[in-house]
């Protein structure tokens, strides 16, 4: 514990907390409880399980239906139920299957938060297929390389994605078929309209009430590949399974009834309520954290076409949302946000966030100035997100950390050499275990075995750990940029301003941001007789990649880039060429 805020029963008020992490932790697991665990052995380690969690996605689909006419998905004036989503999801699942999709085939998604992804992604996964959730903000070459390396047999995108990837059809022979959503003019082969095939999202109610065509799926098979970014290298492809999505729904759960008996309260009964989703499903944290336990429970998600914090203070008061967050730069916008007094906020219970730095003080503004809980985590994409959980009292009494794992889960941390474990207090790289860890990386034995070993993986943060378990992140892997949630990778950026003519040296470092975290700014060096202006490499890196990884800052050095004995940049110095 950190001395700067306490020890353990330093809070809000004197009878705080009112049960152990242990107790509470007993009280919850008992057999018999709705958090009873055991332990079942995954990829032949024993792992800790939760006992109740849904066994495939699949089975999750089939729950979620029981909802019946209360709404799933709203975006602007469009409105889908959980019946009417099923309907599609189950329509869209006998199409891919007479188009040949078969269990382990990879499908592809390509598209902004719109009612047909969840639609499309249970479609996928329902058949024991594997959904391919591509990051909707790449470039056509970004796309088309996640195509590519997953081996998609089909694509499922939405038109403005379509017209990045068209031109590159040509070099992804393994794609066979290309269902476009709202799109205008989609007819050449192999890509059709997927209006075609389940209509519009108004259309979905009145679909067959057929189920989900026939499948055998067990909890450890291949449902998703999520796309990561590296130190070096292109993104690679985290392989999950059912269960390491499903194990998110009682992890969440549980870090709510936690807080309640920390408090000695009795855990809250579920009820659905509404939630404002303004971070892309192409995230872990959206698809896992969010929106599995949304379907499980029967909440609302209203998704946004793109974050505005005007907007969203319409939607919140409209809506009665009670739960939104994503990344801190959310958070920030609400609460500084000049016009804010004229909504009605007072339906946010919570506001939660994870995948960037967060200052401190954000859990106090967000208490003081909305009455709502904040929320705090730490997860990573292979990790299918969820791994710790830092909610209401326990965030308020320990704002630098990322609070303890699930009861599922363990953390430990260990030597640079990964040979030691260190005790608490010390800081070590932050290795990470359970149910939710994935199997690998996709076609890269060499990445999976140097990342993942005996059920652990080595994240590459370093943290320390209390007596009680609660985890402070303290850096991350040095190259990994992450601005408002986007992982950024050095060595891409660094490439592209490589291949400019006139760059001779250039490393990418990041930047300190109040509400985004940080951001990318780079430092180069020039040919001799050459010129480059900032606005012409920014514009250079822009239309390679995608446009959150553009340098923000670009400073030229007269000199060669500094180096350490081994020739790598001293990026820790070249830092400080961007002032505070």
């Amino acid at each position: 514990m950190s001395a700067q805020h306490g020890g353990a029963d330093a809070g809000p008020g004197p009878s705080w907390p009112a049960m152990t992490l242990g107790q509470v932790e007993s009280a919850l697991t008992a057999p018999g409880q709705p958090f009873e665990i055991e332990t079942v052995t995954i990829s032949g380690v024993p792992t800790k399980t939760w006992k109740h969690a849904p066994a495939s996605l699949r089975d999750l689909a089939r729950h979620a239906r029981s909802h019946g006419g209360r709404d799933f998905m709203v975006l602007d004036d469009e409105r889908v139920s959980y019946e009417a989503w099923f309907r599609a999801a189950a329509a869209l699942a006998r199409e891919l299957r007479a188009m040949g999709v078969v269990k382990g085939d990879r499908v592809a998604l390509a598209m902004r938060n719109l009612p047909e992804w969840p639609a499309a992604f249970f479609a996928i996964t329902a058949l024991g297929a594997v959904a391919v959730p591509l990051n909707a903000w790449w470039t056509g070459g970004e796309l088309a390389y996640g195509l590519a390396q997953s081996g998609s047999k089909v694509l499922i995108c939405d038109g403005e994605r379509w017209e990045r990837i068209a031109e590159r059809r040509g070099e992804l022979p393994a794609l066979e078929a290309i269902l476009v959503c709202r799109g205008d003019g989609v007819s050449a082969a192999p890509a059709r309209a997927l209006e075609d095939v389940i209509g519009r999202p108004s259309d979905w109610a009145g679909l067959p009430e057929g189920d989900l065509p026939e499948a055998e799926i067990a909890p450890d098979d291949d449902a998703t590949i999520f796309y990561t970014s590296g130190t070096t290298g292109k993104p690679k492809g985290a392989l999950g399974t059912h269960r390491n999505l499903t194990t998110n729904i009682l992890t969440a759960a549980y870090a709510n009834a936690r807080g309640a008996l920390r408090r000695g309260e009795a855990p809250p009964e579920t009820e659905p309520k509404s939630m404002l989703l303004v971070i892309p499903l192409f995230h872990v944290t959206a698809c896992s954290a969010v929106m599995m336990g949304t379907l499980f429970a029967g909440h609302t998600l209203i998704f946004m076409r793109r974050w505005d914090a005007l907007e969203a203070m319409g939607i919140i008061e409209r809506e009665k949302v009670a739960a939104t967050g994503g990344v801190p730069a959310i958070a920030w916008q609400l609460i500084e946000h000049p016009e804010r007094g004229r909504f009605d906020l007072s339906s946010l219970e919570t506001v939660s966030y994870g995948g960037a730095p967060a200052a401190p003080e954000l859990a106090r503004r967000i208490q003081a100035e909305f009455g709502a809980a904040p929320g705090n985590g730490w997860g990573m994409t292979e990790t299918t997100a969820t791994v710790t959980s830092h909610t209401a009292e326990d965030y308020l009494n320990r704002p630098d950390s990322c609070g303890p794992p699930a009861p599922v889960a363990a953390l430990k941390i260990m030597s640079p050499d990964g040979e030691r474990e260190l005790p608490p207090g010390e800081v070590g790289e932050l290795w990470a275990k359970g149910p939710m860890i994935v199997k690998g990386y996709w076609n890269d034995p060499e990445a999976t075995a140097s990342t993942f070993t005996e059920g652990w993986v080595r994240t590459g943060d370093l943290a320390r750990l209390d007596d009680e378990g609660f985890c402070v992140i303290v850096d991350r892997a040095k190259d990994i940029i992450i601005r408002g949630g986007e992982n950024i990778y050095s060595s891409e950026v660094e490439n592209v301003l490589f291949d400019h003519p006139a760059v001779t040296d250039a490393a990418l470092v990041g930047v300190p941001h109040r509400t985004l975290g940080e951001e990318p700014a780079a430092v180069v060096h020039l040919a001799p007789g050459m010129r480059a202006g900032e606005k012409e490499l920014q514009d250079w890196v822009r239309a390679r990649l995608a446009g959150f990884k553009v340098p923000v800052r670009i400073v030229f050095s007269d000199a060669p880039l500094p180096r350490n004995a081994n020739g790598k940049i001293l990026k820790s110095e070249l830092k400080a060429l961007f002032g505070a």
